[in-house]
């Protein structure tokens, strides 16, 4: 095996040994490949492994399963630990329901579900009735639905379909009366919206990919079709398209009264501009905003005037009025100024507008007439997160709440009388009384205070030898706010109930606190998110919540990238470390699938200042001979998302440099995708894994 070393402007190679003392792993073939950066010359000697369909890839794939599958095996609690996931998975899981005409939507999970049903009924008091369960659709239950929505006319409902997680989606159309599932089908679609014009609506395609390359290949030249329903694909009307931009992602949505199409792109993973097309005339598309700098999103509209969710001018957010007859920035109606607290959602009830704010990573609702006038608010029950779902012709709102250790309960709102209904209220007999959060803010490396969530059993003592879960993600403008769920990063109720403390760490790249604290995490400032979270592990160690030897660290995509750069950079920071579906070649990430959108986060190595900040922290790149944690990488076979060669690559390279007794292993996951859309049971499976692994490398026991 060889090992990478930068000096001189050239990475060099020199022998290392290439398996741990405890495990013996595959041996993973070199080549002889070179990257020249800029007169600097990089090594990457798996590169082979990024072509996901070759036999020798899918050979390699088999014995690292079988490696890892072995080792799990040997943990004498993980049938315990899935059967307690099972436990807590099984309860009735309900979404924020949604109101078109008399009609309610909602999913809803019995609990033992691989997929959750769409149901739809009469009104707050009618019958629910399935309108589509993708659980028919394939046995192993890894057909999930993505995108719904519903004709103006309540006639109709258009959904799509990923299989096995991946980003390529498929549109039908389904009469809502009658349940009865139309001829309509639609293909080479990702990132769509559906908006609605009379007996058909607009989507998202591309053009279909090449044999063999759907997962891999970048994905661009995307256009704007008009599907009328009745009708085949090949009579779809194409309504736009941006040959000089085919690097950009674009979408199209229609106002409520069908007025307007509204056609956004986006050339990063945030930040859009706005164009206007007006339905009611023969009109080319107008441009409303022409940038993509900030965030853009329309509410509805008003004769030529647009209601806008914006970080344009306002870092924070804001609600303003466009008149698209003159749009400039100078033009703009302020409605809900920007505040204090981060705007994280808007809609309308009648003539009246919600909006979720944000204080100090807790959601607080709030309703305004409209002319921006605070009327009152919505009580939550406590601190925590929540969701909520309005439309224009409805007095009524839906909306949930929840937090770390609290089931997302549903309420129905009457907007006009102040009051709340419960909807819909799940118990999966997890003792949620029994724990406690706590929210601390500490400093960063270089001052900054980061807010972070913990949570424990009440009365715990603080002696520095509790078991202890650090989770975060710190990119693309996301907020990480208190949300439960079972098995995964958001809630780990068997974690809690089994001695662990879950600490959560509002870093920067996210968007807790707007614009400016995302970009305090981007690009040349992405050290920053590395350093927030290694000091939310040394405020956890120096308050003696736990100890280095029982901190275990976990984080998914944006987040694997977290781990992967941590871990490198701190191999005594953790006992355990969990990067999954992670972002870890930072020096060809942009080369697959969509990831070429992210560059607004990262930077690329196409520049020569961005690729010398991008190979300080690069995981790949910053492998070398020492002792890792226990770690367990975690991928799947139809990521089209962060296409798995990211996870391969890394694993190859740290198995042949890792020098102490932990072990490192790769999950290779089959037939599922990035995460969405995953089913119960590989969900039961992939988290029964990762608590086992967590568990046994942090000495923890699993209670009869």
């Amino acid at each position: 095996m060889k090992c990478i070393y930068l000096l001189g402007g050239v990475i060099l190679l020199a022998s290392c040994n290439n398996q741990s003392q405890q495990l013996k792993y595959p041996e993973t073939r070199k080549v002889d490949t070179v990257t020249n950066y800029f007169g600097t010359k990089v090594a990457d000697p798996y590169r082979w492994l990024e072509n996901d369909t070759s036999a020798e890839t899918a050979q390699w794939v088999k014995e690292e399963n079988e490696v890892t599958q072995n080792y799990l095996s040997k943990i004498p609690f993980r049938d315990s630990i899935k059967k307690r996931l099972t436990e807590l998975y099984h309860y009735e899981k309900y979404s924020v329901p949604f109101t078109r005409g008399n009609y309610v939507f909602f999913y809803k999970n019995n609990g033992s579900q691989n997929q959750s049903v769409l149901y739809v009924q009469d009104g707050l008091t009618g019958s629910p009735r399935v309108l589509i369960d993708p659980n028919i659709l394939s046995k192993e239950g890894t057909v999930s639905i993505n995108e719904i929505s519903v004709s103006n006319d309540e006639k109709y409902l258009a959904y799509s379909i990923s299989r096995s997680g991946s980003d390529w989606n498929e549109f039908y159309v389904v009469d809502i009366a009658s349940g009865k599932q139309l001829n309509d089908s639609l293909n080479y679609s990702k990132f769509s919206d559906i908006g609605w014009k009379g007996d058909g609506f607009y989507y998202t395609r591309y053009d279909a990919p090449s044999a063999g390359a759907a997962l891999v290949n970048k994905n661009e030249s995307p256009k704007i079709y008009f599907h009328t329903v009745g009708s085949t694909q090949s009579t779809d009307k194409m309504i736009y398209e941006d040959k000089k931009h085919p690097m950009r992602t674009v979408g199209a949505y229609t106002t409520a009264d069908e007025k307007y199409l509204i056609i956004h792109s986006e050339e990063a993973s945030d930040g859009n501009n706005l164009l206007v097309k007006d339905l009611t005339k023969n009109d080319a598309v107008d441009t409303v905003i022409n940038d993509f700098k900030d965030d853009n999103n329309v509410i509805d509209d008003d004769g030529s005037k647009l209601l806008v969710m914006t970080n344009k001018g306002a870092p924070k957010y804001r609600l303003v009025l466009i008149d698209i007859t003159k749009p400039e920035m100078t033009n703009w109606t302020n409605v809900l100024p920007e505040q204090e607290n981060l705007l994280q959602n808007v809609g309308l009830s009648g003539d009246r507008i919600i909006a979720a704010y944000l204080d100090k990573v807790k959601t607080r609702l709030y309703v305004y007439n409209k002319e921006g006038k605070m009327l009152n608010e919505i009580k939550l029950p406590g601190f925590g997160s929540s969701e909520f779902s309005s439309t224009k012709k409805s007095d009524y709102i839906f909306y949930s709440y929840t937090n770390y250790v609290t089931l997302p309960t549903i309420y129905s709102y009457d907007v006009a009388t102040d009051k709340s209904t419960l909807f819909a209220k799940p118990d999966n007999g997890f003792k949620s009384e029994d724990y406690e959060t706590e929210q601390v803010f500490f400093p960063s490396k270089d001052g900054t205070k980061i807010p972070m969530y913990i949570v424990h059993k009440k009365g715990m003592k603080m002696d520095g030898s509790n078991p202890c879960l650090l989770y975060s993600y710190g990119g693309f403008n996301i907020s990480l706010i208190p949300a439960y769920n079972p098995g995964n990063s958001a809630s780990p109720a068997i974690f809690l109930e089994h001695g662990g403390i879950y600490a959560v760490p509002n870093i920067r790249g996210g968007g807790e606190f707007g614009e400016k604290w995302h970009e305090a995490g981007t690009k040349l400032n992405k050290q920053n998110v590395f350093d927030d979270f290694y000091a939310a592990s040394c405020y956890l160690v120096d308050n003696k919540y736990t100890s280095r030897n029982k901190l275990a660290i976990y984080g998914r995509s944006n987040g694997g990238l977290l781990i992967g750069a941590s871990i490198t950079e701190h191999p005594d920071m953790a006992k355990v470390a969990i990067p999954t579906v992670g972002v870890l070649d930072m020096l060809r990430y942009h080369k697959f699938t969509i990831g070429w959108s992210w560059a607004n986060d990262y930077g690329t190595s196409d520049d020569a200042m961005q690729f010398k900040n991008l190979i300080k922290f690069s995981p790949l790149h910053n492998v070398h001979d020492t002792a890792y944690p226990a770690t367990l990488i975690t991928t799947a076979d139809h990521d089209d998302r962060v296409v798995p060669a990211h996870s391969f690559k890394f694993a190859a390279t740290m198995q042949a440099h890792q020098k102490g007794d932990n072990p490192m292993l790769i999950r290779i996951d089959h037939n599922a995708g990035h995460g969405g859309g995953k089913p119960m049971s590989k969900q039961i499976e992939e988290y029964g894994d990762m608590w086992s692994f967590i568990f046994y490398n942090l000495g923890m026991s699993m209670k009869s």
